[in-house]
């Protein structure tokens, strides 16, 4: 009984590797996005939307790993010897899903640095938009406020 929640384990490990590894591309085309400069964000909000139902499934996965280990918990530390094999398994996986979420950590720090950059930059352009917006106004109401144009060439003789 105890070997099929071990065998249940590691799958649980597999699939949430497959999971990490889904978010972690979802992660390189949110990058790829802000990288070329034309974000197009309703494909960013699209890849949000994929990678919080990735980020769902995960912590379904954790639930259940959890749920799993607490019913073998106490057989495998009193056999530790028995399921030596099945336990370096779950440990080397467990190593394995550590460093995924690691890794994934760091590509959405660069992702958000990304982010920010071009959002910084595009309120950059709407306030120097408004700025010429606003010197456009003021030019109009300052030649709008003359009589009309004055010629230079006007003989001030008569």
């Amino acid at each position: 009984m105890t070997e099929n929640y071990l065998t249940l384990l590691e799958e649980s490990l597999r699939q949430k590797q497959q999971v990490m590894a889904e978010i972690q591309e979802y992660n390189l085309r949110q990058e790829e996005l802000f990288k070329s400069g034309n974000a197009d964000l309703d494909k960013f909000d699209e890849y949000v939307e994929e990678k919080g139902s990735l980020v769902d499934r995960l912590a379904a996965l954790d639930v259940g790993f959890e749920q799993l280990y607490a019913k073998v918990a106490e057989e495998l530390q009193d056999n530790r010897q028995r399921y030596a094999g099945q336990i370096k398994v779950l440990q080397q996986l467990i190593g394995e899903v550590t460093d995924t979420s690691v890794l994934i950590q760091a590509q959405e720090a660069r992702n958000k640095a990304l982010i920010e950059e071009y959002f910084r930059k595009a309120r950059e352009g709407v306030c120097m938009g408004r700025r010429s917006t606003q010197a456009a106004r003021n030019y109009y109401k300052t030649m709008s406020k003359s009589a009309g144009p004055v010629s230079i060439y006007l003989d001030s003789k008569k």
